[in-house]
């Protein structure tokens, strides 16, 4: 009766509920509009928050959003509009507008441009690019879009992002309700070069004008880049940042870090991932606030110094921190003690890990990051474990963790995911020390050069065992990247069991950035 009625329309609100629970699921959302009116109004705009982000080759999108454009700015330079849409459209597309990601926009309308045809006399390739770009801009703002999430992405000079910015600035109702702003760049030094001087100056007025900016994001290479953006007066955001995300950053002469921390009132949580020079300068600088720092992620590099400070940092933050991860690779020299010290400190000071990834793993740490997995799995719901890429080393690491790994599991995991050399003997023990463990998703990339796909039925079988309780969704990849969802023969087993769902490996993967960038 309940199921007719969402059907029939009579739900409403629960139809979009239902509808939003597949909010990234394009096609779905796709065969969504096609149920009927209803299902149709409820899930288009949830297709057109994020339309630049979709992946796909089809950028007809693009076209609808010019539907409305004067005609005679596109005639003037004698466009074809054969292959731009002319027809009635059923909504205001624009105004459905979220999220937007400059990088793929600029790459959207250079990839849509090849289509089109016009007068190369009248207009050059780059100046029609800019008029779409600028075009597009006008109609979103215009069309008095709520953007919610804004993520600026400044690598090699582009003036078509300068042009963009300035155009925002003049029009500031069209990001003033932006909660989450991204900043990333691949800028090594920019030497206060005049264009990139202006973009810079350009994300700080945008960051000053805002009054409810929830989230921010510094990614990538030079923190000098971005260090006029945190040390100035960040009144307007004060009492509303409640996140800020450091990525790759360099902290390298970083000073004055404590003071703007000390201002944000509203501050939830903080994340560094995989950042530069956190040393003993950077992090005196936090043990000195007067104030807990939250910090919820600590992903460290080869760079990072396993010391004092390291200490006493996890002393003050580590009851926060969610999301851990570390590696001993890359041709850092850790010592077997600064190894096992590392991994002592997150057992006594990190008690609340849900997201553990492990980098590089050899035979001398894996029984204390046992120790650790089984300190922290009660909370534990994601684990990533990747051994040493060195052959031997990841022969024999590989045989232990299959055989003893089972036994430090929670009896339920969200994700699962494994770099290893897996075979035959090995994982069967490391299935029937599992026996009870739910694993949602599990991510195996198999390191064996030869018959690596051997072990699948054995994954059927401890499924049956678990009578489809066991695994939900699988992905498997083997050492020359073939893909278990594109190797038709090796999937008709799981393809006949329900319970089993196969996926591609880069879908189910959910990498560092993407996690911690997914977080509210």
């Amino acid at each position: 009766m309940t199921c007719s009625k969402i059907f029939s329309g009579d739900l409403p609100e629960l139809i979009y509920e239902v509808i939003k629970y597949f909010k990234n699921d394009f096609s779905t959302l796709h065969s969504c509009i096609l149920v009927n009116r209803l299902w149709c109004r409820l899930a288009i705009p949830l297709l057109w928050e994020n339309p630049f982000s979709i992946p796909t080759k089809n950028y007809k999108f693009i076209d609808v959003y010019l539907h409305d454009l004067n005609d005679e700015l596109l005639n003037k330079y004698d466009i074809n509009f054969n292959l731009l849409l002319h027809s009635n459209t059923l909504f205001n597309y624009p105004s459905f507008l979220k999220y937007l990601n400059t990088r793929r926009f600029i790459c959207s309308i250079t990839k849509w441009s090849k289509d089109i045809v016009f007068n190369i006399e009248l207009l050059s390739v780059s100046n029609f690019k800019s008029l779409i770009y600028m075009s597009l801009f006008k109609v979103f703002i215009e069309n008095e879009v709520n953007l919610q999430t804004f993520e600026i992405w400044v690598g090699n000079y582009n003036p078509y992002l300068d042009d963009i910015l300035e155009l925002m600035l003049q029009n500031p109702n069209f990001i003033h309700n932006v909660k989450n702003l991204s900043l990333y760049t691949h800028i090594f030094h920019h030497n206060n070069n005049k264009p990139y001087t202006s973009i810079i100056n350009h994300i700080s007025q945008i960051i000053n004008l805002h009054q409810n900016l929830k989230k921010i994001v510094l990614s990538y290479k030079s923190f000098l880049l971005y260090k006029p953006l945190l040390l100035s007066k960040v009144s307007n955001c004060s009492n509303t940042l409640n996140i800020i995300r450091f990525y790759h950053i360099d902290f390298k002469g970083m000073i004055n870090f404590n003071e703007v921390f000390e201002q944000l009132n509203a501050l939830e949580s903080v994340h560094i991932v995989y950042c530069y020079s956190l040393d003993t300068h950077f992090i005196q600088q936090i043990i000195n606030l007067t104030k807990p720092f939250k910090l919820k992620s600590l992903f460290i590099n080869e760079g990072s110094r396993i010391d004092e400070s390291l200490q006493l940092l996890l002393q003050k933050s580590g009851s926060y921190i969610e999301n851990f991860g570390f590696g001993f690779g890359f041709g850092h020299s850790y010592t077997l003690s600064l190894k096992k010290k590392l991994i002592e400190l997150i057992i006594k000071y990190c008690k609340n890990i849900k997201f553990l990834d492990i980098c590089e793993v050899d035979n001398q740490i894996i029984y204390p990051m046992f120790n650790l997995i089984e300190n922290i799995k009660e909370n534990l719901n994601y684990l990533s474990i990747k051994t040493s890429e060195a052959s031997q080393l990841c022969d024999s690491s590989s045989s232990i963790i299959l055989q003893n790994l089972g036994q430090f599991l929670s009896l339920k995991l969200d994700y699962l995911n494994l770099t290893l050399i897996v075979n035959i003997s090995d994982f069967k023990i490391f299935l029937e020390k599992s026996q009870n463990i739910f694993i949602k998703k599990l991510l195996i990339k198999n390191l064996m050069r030869k018959d690596s796909y051997v072990i699948l039925p054995y994954i059927k079988e401890y499924n049956n065992i678990m009578k489809g309780k066991g695994i939900r969704y699988l992905a498997f990849m083997d050492n020359s990247n073939n893909n278990l969802f594109y190797s038709k023969d090796e999937t008709k087993e799981f393809m006949l069991d329900d319970n089993i769902k196969v996926q591609k490996y880069d879908d189910l993967y959910i990498s560092t950035f993407q996690f911690i960038r997914n977080l509210d």
